[in-house]
């Protein structure tokens, strides 16, 4: 348990690094950053599927692509199209694991989230991964500040 903790702390401060200065850091209201702990470095070239749930509860696309070398994946949308609403972040795990030899337990790993039900916000989901384990963090901020 304390080892989980520590993972988390350490996600945490990747993020907050990442956020932190002015390289990196994302104009764009949605980035998504991966971090491949069997390794120890960011999780290159991992493919990100972004659905917006629609008013008959089905998932539609909304943006994808891939993650650079830094473990990132920015552009993913514009403030006139990230509209208040449901949103799922799709990271295909098992082919970027696949990718470098690993069999992992997990599939994918999926973040569903509400944006902008207090206006405009800017998000930076955050996954550290390993091929039995994952977790998640979401930084949210004013994109005034």
């Amino acid at each position: 348990m304390a080892s989980h903790h520590l993972l988390l702390l350490c996600l945490a401060g990747l993020v907050f690094v990442s956020e932190a200065g002015p390289i990196g850091q994302s104009s764009c209201p949605l980035m998504v950053k991966v971090l491949d702990s069997v390794r120890g470095s960011p999780a290159v070239n991992m493919s990100v599927r972004v659905f917006r749930r629609a008013a008959d509860a089905t998932w539609v696309p909304f943006a994808e692509g891939k993650t650079n070398e830094f473990g990132e994946l920015h552009g993913l949308t514009t403030e006139e199209k990230f509209l208040e609403g449901v949103y799922k972040v799709k990271l295909d795990t098992k082919s970027y694991w696949n990718a470098i030899g690993i069999s992992p337990f997990h599939e994918y790993v999926e973040v569903v989230f509400t944006a902008n039900d207090s206006g405009l916000r800017y998000y930076t989901i955050a996954a550290l991964l390993s091929p039995y384990s994952y977790s998640t963090t979401a930084i949210v901020r004013d994109p005034k500040k």
